[in-house]
């Protein structure tokens, strides 16, 4: 092996989402297997990620989406999403059990994090799908996800949006539910958050590593999505701090929502930039086009020897 490739990613530990993938496929010799000796460099959120890929610190970094767009309507050097290890928030709504239906939150009380906040926007989207606007709802501003689960678990509202981290470690869930999970959230508001990038230049130069580590993350993907044991075995090791029920808990719910494809479907990132697009922080600008932030050669190569898993959710569509 020669230079090591550097994967920048934004969490200091294996975290409780499916992209710890990158983390596993680290521990448990999977990019070693695809011949490409991998150092994870860890930072904390996209900024610091974008600074330490651009100032030469890594080869590939796991940013946000808006930001990638940002940077291309900035004018930064070409730089592309060549996969995505997991491409969506784990968010979903929970509510009393009153609430027997997403119908029937007309009239009632939704905590979310502030007008225009991602959580209010999303779930604004998915909402429309069962034929409700936020003027049928009753808007309460709480802040962070923590605060909204304790402002439902004390039946100050009645619904709120939140990850599947925050509702598993609400102390009592006595009298609530899931009002509509992560699958169904997401499917109502496909909207990819996070996404591996590299510059062009890695591409041009270091293009079989990084075909080597798709590879290797989808191989990782697969396993778990098939045996979802080998993700709580490898996370009670990492994260001892994380009860088994939870791992347990988490391992289920996550299910269908690894990227046993590499993450990449034209219609979700044509559908997130979309959405991008009716925010403020991209009124007036021009609209980009996915082939100035995406490169989907790669994930397709190393499809076109792995195979395609049929039915999974980021089967690519082009």
């Amino acid at each position: 092996m020669g230079e090591p490739f550097r994967l920048i990613v934004t969490h200091l530990e294996p975290p409780l989402v499916p992209n710890s993938i990158q983390d596993m496929a680290a521990d448990r010799g999977y990019f070693e297997e695809e011949g490409v000796e991998v150092e994870l460099v860890r930072v904390q959120q996209t900024p610091s990620a974008v600074a330490a890929l651009q100032s030469g610190e890594g080869e590939m970094a796991n940013i946000s989406v808006d930001a990638l767009v940002q940077l291309v309507l900035g004018g930064s050097p070409d730089m592309r999403a060549v996969t995505s290890p997991n491409k969506s928030l784990p968010f979903l709504i929970a509510s009393s059990e009153e609430i027997a239906s997403p119908e029937d939150l007309a009239g009632a009380s939704f905590g979310v994090g502030r007008i225009g906040s991602l959580d209010y926007t999303l779930s604004g989207e998915v909402l429309s799908g069962y034929g409700l606007a936020w003027d049928d709802l009753e808007l309460v501003a709480l802040g962070q996800p923590s605060v909204r689960g304790q402002a439902l678990s004390a039946g100050q509202v009645d619904a709120t949006t939140m990850s599947i981290g925050v509702w598993s470690e609400l102390p009592d869930q006595t009298g609530l539910h899931i009002l509509v999970p992560q699958d169904a959230y997401y499917e109502a508001a496909p909207v990819v958050n996070k996404v591996n990038v590299v510059l062009q230049e890695t591409l041009d130069e270091r293009g079989g590593e990084v075909e080597g580590v798709i590879r290797a993350l989808i191989r990782a993907s697969r396993d778990v999505a098939d045996n979802p044991q080998l993700w709580v075995d490898y996370m009670s090791e990492v994260r001892p701090d994380v009860a088994p029920e939870t791992l347990d808990m988490l391992a289920e719910s996550f299910a269908g929502g690894w990227e046993v494809n590499g993450g990449l479907n034209a219609e979700e990132l044509q559908f997130t930039q979309d959405f991008l697009y009716q925010s403020e922080d991209f009124a007036d600008q021009r609209e980009v086009t996915l082939e100035e932030w995406v490169d989907f050669g790669p994930v397709d190569n190393v499809l076109a020897d792995l195979g395609t898993a049929e039915g999974a959710s980021d089967m690519p569509v082009r």
